[in-house]
């Protein structure tokens, strides 16, 4: 680092094969809206679960093209609706286990998880480190930084409940990925960007992505 720079610190932002994609979509424009750094790592099987629900690739090699076009998308699967930048994203591959998230001494803020699939909050919960993401997310766990798991299935069954609840003892916000209606949604993208600004809430990163509470009823009725 030269004399003068400032170190950077960003947030691992993970992407398992849940689904809910435009979830991770929203998260990540807004955590560089923010002007926030972002170090991306999208799983294997999530790569399926994009292809998916919007019928685009995410290709290591071609990863920061794949990536703009699925950041333009909205959550209705319409191209172009958002323009992003995204100088301020560090891709790392899922099985890249020498990746600095893998490492306690690589400087970041946090780890996000949108959306977090079963098999990946059993593998984070039982310290398995079976990929990046997996691994990343343990890190995150021992250096005592924040990790936000939005997971999202359902219904629960008592393991995965049992692994949540082993993830909030070890210091974990457990978030499910449910989208509320009191702030007048219109639209689906309404819905995703509240569940995508409960995570940002959850880690203490300002947005604009909802209307919040303000104690009067009927609000959400009359929001436009």
């Amino acid at each position: 680092m030269k004399p003068g720079q400032t170190q950077r610190r960003p947030w691992i932002v993970g992407v398992s094969g849940a689904s809910g994609t435009p979830y991770a979509a929203s998260v990540l424009r807004a955590l560089l809206a923010a002007g926030e750094s972002v170090d991306l790592v999208v799983s294997r099987a999530s790569r399926l679960t994009l292809l998916d629900e919007t019928g685009l690739p995410f290709r290591d090699a071609h990863w920061q093209d794949d990536l703009r076009e699925w950041l333009a998308r909205g959550a209705d699967g319409k191209p172009g609706t958002f323009d992003v930048r995204i100088e301020d994203v560090r891709h790392w591959s899922a099985g890249d286990l020498a990746a600095g998230p893998s490492s306690g001494s690589y400087p970041s803020k946090g780890m996000l998880i949108v959306p977090a699939s079963t098999a990946c909050v059993a593998g984070v919960a039982l310290g398995l480190s079976k990929d990046l993401l997996q691994r990343a997310a343990s890190v995150t766990l021992k250096e005592g930084r924040k990790l936000v798991v939005a997971v999202r299935e359902t219904p629960l069954n008592g393991q995965t409940l049992r692994h949540l609840v082993s993830l909030d003892d070890a210091g974990a916000t457990v978030l499910p990925a449910s989208p509320a209606f009191y702030t007048g949604a219109t639209h689906i993208q309404d819905l995703v960007d509240f569940v995508a600004g409960r995570v940002l809430d959850a880690a203490g990163v300002e947005h604009e992505l909802y209307r919040r509470w303000e104690g009067e009823l009927g609000g959400g009725s009359r929001a436009t």
